[in-house]
């Protein structure tokens, strides 16, 4: 499947959003910024929200951006404060068929982050309200810390393409083990490798990759070139919980998850 950007039809809010930017004010607040959060609880019309099932809102600030994940699309946005309220604008969502629940529920979201909601953060604990709906987050470090690069599992989930993300076909398992002696060996979805891993920092250098003779075809030989191409030479990484990116300079690279 792939995602792509595209606008959020919410003209009537966005209006009024930009309305507010138009006052100025500061950018995102510092203790904001470069943080994630996670919702712990939604009401709306002093009542409980459910969420979908197996979901949880996800909140990200970065350089005056916010991203968003309610367990559907990705959503993105303009983000700064005028005062104790939060201005969200112009915002983007991916475009993924996750049926009309989940669809519902990245639209409520849209509709909440643009109305302007008033924001209070206490320590590791982030509120937002409006006049109609609150949610509560906690910082994501605290719920959900994130794994080591070493000795953890990491399924490959997705390929990164630029301005595109395609997920793994089902039937496909990809995966990478990072040792402390730096190296990393795994699956590339049809063939064993094995390469050196030098870590410095947010990078990591790959180098001398062998991989096992297995003819591949399909979608694992599309899979495999994936992997290949991202173990290539120095790449950034990014780990978030149990998520990590391995992101080579044009943009390509690889999404994956903790499993073991």
């Amino acid at each position: 499947m792939t995602a792509r950007l595209t606008p959020v039809v919410l003209t009537t809010v966005l209006v009024a959003a930009g309305g507010c930017a138009a006052k100025g004010g500061s950018a995102a607040p510092q203790p904001l910024w470069q943080r994630t959060f996670l919702s712990t609880a939604v009401t709306e019309h002093g009542q409980p929200r459910p969420l979908v099932a197996g979901t949880r809102i996800r909140l990200t600030f970065d350089n005056g951006r916010v991203q968003a994940h309610a367990g559907c699309n990705q959503l993105a946005g303009q983000a700064r404060v005028d005062g104790d309220r939060l201005v969200v604008s112009q915002v983007m969502s991916t475009d993924m068929a996750c049926g009309p629940e989940g669809q519902q529920q990245d639209a409520w979201l849209s509709s909440f982050l643009t109305a302007g909601p008033n924001w209070q953060l206490d320590g590791d604990h982030l509120t937002l309200r409006t006049v109609q709906a609150e949610l509560r987050l906690t910082d994501r470090r605290s719920v959900d810390p994130d794994r080591p690069l070493v000795g953890t599992r990491w399924t490959v989930e997705s390929i990164l393409g630029g301005q595109q993300t395609s997920s793994i076909p089902a039937g496909v398992t990809a995966y990478l083990t990072f040792d402390p002696n730096g190296r990393v060996t795994g699956s590339t979805g049809c063939n064993t490798l094995s390469a050196s891993a030098r870590r410095d920092g947010d990078t990591v250098t790959f180098d001398a990759v062998t991989v096992t003779k297995r003819a591949c075809d399909g979608d694992a030989a599309r899979v495999e070139s994936a992997v290949l191409a991202a173990l290539t030479g120095r790449a950034a990484i990014h780990i978030a919980a149990d998520t990590l990116t391995i992101t080579q300079p044009d943009g390509h690279g690889l999404g994956l998850r903790a499993t073991g």
